[in-house]
């Protein structure tokens, strides 16, 4: 009778966390929800909004919803922390959809609470350039938090959807930081301290959101890493403990920006203002780092914790149960 190997003690560990990634841009669909299934992921920030305006991201959200019909052995919406507990438990992988930008509302704060109806849980208050609302990093001049941006923090507060500002500029970041009366989070970025780039935040940036009751994902995206494409899964773990030796362990998680499936249209368009204007950067060849090359790998993380001598209750709170706590925290349930 054959048997089955037993786990390796990460493999085992692993499977028992509650595993969320904070932020995922991949080609979604079928292959990509099998693939979270295999990766053990618990639960994850899946971008439905980047450049797009108020009906292209209800279409989105319309995409989502048959997905959610269609494929309910792989994937159920999240809304509240109780529904991460249960994809838990029953082996499915948790959508919560998130915003890269306020595209979406346009300049109607009215529209986010049809969105939060919808599921929409957590938003980026800019992408890269300047909108209605604030800054993004990639701009020449921060101006902050305008009026109306104020407005919307505000209505975000009400209505519990995170304010995140993982591509958002210096001046803005501090002034939703200080705006806002629930914790606020850079979802996926890395320290400057280890490479310096306009995506990645300061040793002060970071100790910042901490002392404001916030909280820092560790994005994996290779051109932000010290060693670029040569990253390895070790180099991105090594990225975490940089932001753990600044900002304790309570208030760290992950967030990769995964961007499986997609091919050179959807980097070009990313990586222009408003998707088809100025050219804001290019980040040449993308390659995640060895050993995690897909979310169906995201185990290795695991195994790379643990063999680096991280406690089993640290990688607990990393890996998921730290964003657990903030997401409770903001959506009060």
């Amino acid at each position: 009778m054959n048997q089955k190997a037993p786990l390796s003690e990460a493999q085992s560990l692993h499977a028992r966390l509650t595993v969320i990634d904070g932020l995922i841009v991949s080609d979604f669909g079928p292959d990509i929800f099998r693939d979270m299934q295999k990766g053990g992921i618990t639960a994850a920030n899946c971008t439905c909004c980047i450049w797009e305006g108020f009906t292209a991201t209800m279409q989105n959200i319309m995409q989502w919803k048959a997905w959610f019909r269609d494929h309910p052995d792989l994937i159920m919406q999240v809304k509240t922390t109780a529904d991460i507990g249960r994809a838990k438990a029953e082996g499915k992988t948790g959508i919560i959809l998130g915003w890269q930008n306020v595209s979406g509302m346009e300049d109607q704060i009215g529209y986010l609470s049809l969105f939060k109806e919808l599921g929409v849980g957590i938003i980026q208050m800019a992408y890269n350039t300047q909108n209605l609302v604030a800054t993004g990093c990639y701009e020449g001049r921060d101006g902050g938090l305008s009026d109306f941006g104020r407005e919307v923090v505000a209505e975000m507060n009400r209505l519990g959807i995170l304010c995140d500002l993982s591509h958002v500029g210096g001046n803005s970041s501090r002034d939703v930081i200080l705006a806002s009366r629930q914790p606020v989070a850079y979802s996926h970025c890395l320290p400057a301290g280890l490479k310096a780039h306009p995506r990645n935040k300061t040793d002060e940036e970071l100790r910042f959101i901490i002392n404001h009751g916030g909280f820092v994902g560790v994005t994996m995206f290779t051109p932000f890493l010290a060693r670029g494409t040569e990253a390895t899964v070790d180099d991105y773990v090594e990225a975490m403990e940089y932001v753990i030796n600044l900002c304790g362990e309570d208030r760290v998680g992950y967030g990769t920006d995964f961007t499986q499936g997609h091919e050179k249209p959807f980097f070009d368009w990313i990586t222009h203002d408003k998707g088809y204007a100025r050219r804001l950067t290019d980040f040449g060849t993308i390659q995640n780092p060895a050993g995690i090359d897909t979310i169906g790998h995201s185990s290795a993380l695991t195994a790379t914790m643990l063999r680096r001598g991280w406690s089993e209750s640290r990688i607990e709170k990393i890996m998921g149960e730290n964003w657990v706590n903030l997401l409770a925290e903001v959506w009060g349930e």
